[in-house]
């Protein structure tokens, strides 16, 4: 019953949850690009995989799941979802699940227009969202959103490239700078399949955030709704939350999961302003704020293993207890890599296959 987390980075607490519900059962293997990457230091084993935008990506990802028996694998970044979607079926051929939602929901997701889009289709509130200067202007004009607004990529993640202009001037010099620096950034691929419409102004809301966890079967059927009070954030991610009970932000959620019918567990970011709740962003992965869950009781690796290996689920690790009020904190793992870094010996079997580079620690 191994388990692969993928473009594993600083999810440590990933690491050792997967290895908690295995309990002893499999190993939990982490890879990414970096052989400093956090998490690699404390996986079973590890792996540096090349590039996403390697044409031998995939392939070394599917010679490492097979050959290692990889039972599931769960994709933790955005850049990474929309490949591993094509390919959805090649894992399922060598005998690896992978938590990866359609090419369809991926894409409704990752960008912020089809986002927007999809909301107001399911009768949800979203912020105002304009594509072109010149409509946000005019809605400016018509007091439909009024300074501040917010400037951001349309396929952007982790708070990459976001501004706030509170006039007209700063409006227009946010929205070209943005359009000038995407290309140097590494959401420039993904921005360059349409140019002239990659970036967004959005009405700014100021309300209470919160985080949804919607849990969906490996079915995509609705399951359930973990919601968490944002108390502070740090680089894009929650730093400090509260975990409540709360019948409205669940029905959110289940309209969400029911509508989009994603696989696993999809992280929404929403704001509550004057008794309304906005969606702001929907990201079908773990997400930044899934430890503020867990530490209140919800257990979703668990969850996942019990799903893939049909067997018996524990409810309670579809709840959290309210009024959990947790922190993160920084820790070190050393990440020495010197003389560590090898090849394993190519079989028969995969002998036209990329091999990748397995980390030894």
């Amino acid at each position: 019953m191994n388990v692969l987390l993928t473009c594993a980075g600083r999810r440590n607490y990933l690491v050792k949850s997967f290895r908690e519900a295995l309990s002893g059962r499999g190993m939990v293997f982490a890879a990414d690009a970096s052989a400093e990457a956090p998490a690699l230091q404390q996986a079973d084993k590890s792996f540096i995989l090349p590039k996403l935008n390697d044409t031998a990506y995939i392939d070394t990802l599917l010679t490492m799941c097979r050959r290692h028996s990889i039972l599931l694998l769960v994709s933790l970044n955005d850049l990474e979802l929309p490949i591993l979607a094509r390919h959805r079926a090649r894992f399922l051929e060598v005998g690896t699940v992978p938590v990866i939602s359609s090419p369809q929901v991926v894409d409704t997701c990752f960008d912020k227009w089809r986002t927007f889009n999809f909301l107001k289709a399911c009768n949800l509130e979203a912020p105002n969202t304009y594509l072109l200067l010149a409509d946000a202007r005019h809605a400016l004009a018509r007091g439909d959103v009024s300074f501040p607004v917010v400037v951001k990529p349309r396929w952007g993640t982790a708070s990459i490239g976001i501004a706030y202009p509170h006039d007209d001037e700063e409006l227009e010099l946010d929205f070209r700078l943005a359009q000038k620096r995407l290309p140097r950034t590494l959401l420039r691929e993904i921005n360059a399949s349409d140019p002239e419409r990659c970036i967004l102004i959005q009405k700014r809301l100021c309300g209470q955030e919160y985080g949804l966890d919607v849990v969906n079967d490996l079915e995509g059927h609705y399951v359930c709704t973990l919601v968490r009070e944002k108390v502070a954030m740090r680089a894009g991610e929650t730093d400090r939350a509260k975990t409540v009970k709360s019948a409205w932000l669940e029905r959110v959620g289940a309209v969400i999961g029911r509508k989009l019918g994603h696989i696993g567990v999809l992280d929404c970011d929403a704001i509550v302003e004057k008794d309304r709740c906005y969606v702001l962003d929907m990201n079908p992965r773990f997400g930044g704020g899934y430890p503020f869950s867990h530490i209140a009781g919800a257990n979703l690796p668990a969850v996942l293993l019990a799903w893939v290996n049909r067997e018996h689920l524990d409810p309670g690790w579809l709840r959290v207890e309210p009024n959990i009020m947790a922190s993160k904190y920084d820790e070190l793992v050393v990440a020495d890599i010197e003389s560590q870094l090898t090849r394993p010996a190519t079989d028969q079997f995969d002998s036209a296959k990329p091999d990748p580079v397995v980390l030894n620690i």
